[in-house]
C-alpha cells in the first residue's frame, strides 16, 4: 500500500510498541520493535546490559539494528526513545521511511513512565530529570515528518490518525 516503512519515534512510555503492532496487522506490515530486538539478540533485557556494558554499547547495538531495520521495506518500526537522536539512525530514516512523533505531554509521558519500572534510564532519574530529557529529546523529536498528538486519545484513534495522513501523503 506504501512504499516506505513506517517509523514511530517518541518517548519511553508514549505507545510505540503497541500502536506500532496494531498499526503493522491493519496494514499487513512486519513489525519490528527495536527494543525487543536488541533484547533478543543479546539475549538479555535492556535495564541489564545497561547495567552490565552501559549505554554507549546499548546505543552502539541500537544502531546497527535500527539501520537494518529501515533498509527492509513494508515494516513498522518501533525505535527506542533516544534512537532519533543519532544522526546516521534519523538520516536513514529521512530517506528511507515515514517518520511519526507520537507526541504527549510531559505530564502524561511521566505518569505512563511511573506505572513502569523496566525503563533503565528513567530507573536512576527523578521527574525534574526526567523532564530535563524529554526537553533535549524534543528538539530531535520535531524533525520527524508528522508529529501526532497523542494525549486523550485511545490506541484506535491515533491509528486512525496515522493511517489518514499515509493515506493523504500517498494520494
Amino acid at each position: 500500500m506504501f512504499k516506505k516503512n513506517i517509523v514511530l519515534i517518541g518517548m519511553m512510555a508514549a505507545g510505540k510498541t503497541t500502536i506500532g503492532s496494531k498499526l503493522a496487522k491493519k496494514l499487513n506490515y512486519n513489525f519490528f520493535d527495536v527494543d525487543f530486538e536488541i533484547e533478543k539478540l543479546e539475549k538479555n533485557k535492556i535495564i541489564n546490559i545497561f547495567e552490565n556494558k552501559g549505554e554507549s554499547y546499548f546505543r552502539k547495538v541500537e544502531e546497527k539494528l535500527s539501520l537494518n531495520f529501515v533498509e527492509k521495506n513494508n515494516c513498522v518500526i518501533s525505535l527506542g526513545g533516544g534512537a532519533f537522536i543519532n544522526e546516521n539512525i534519523r538520516k536513514k530514516i529521512q530517506k528511507n521511511s515515514h517518520s511519526f512523533w507520537l507526541n504527549w505531554k510531559i505530564k502524561t509521558i511521566l505518569d505512563r513512565i511511573s506505572k513502569n519500572k523496566n525503563r533503565p534510564i528513567a530507573l536512576n532519574l527523578n521527574n525534574k530529570d526526567l523532564a530535563d530529557l524529554y526537553k533535549k529529546r524534543v528538539k530531535f523529536y520535531k524533525l520527524s515528518d508528522f508529529r501526532v498528538n497523542c494525549e486523550k486519545k485511545n490506541k484506535n484513534e491515533i491509528i486512525k490518525i496515522i493511517l489518514e495522513i499515509l493515506k493523504n501523503e500517498n494520494s
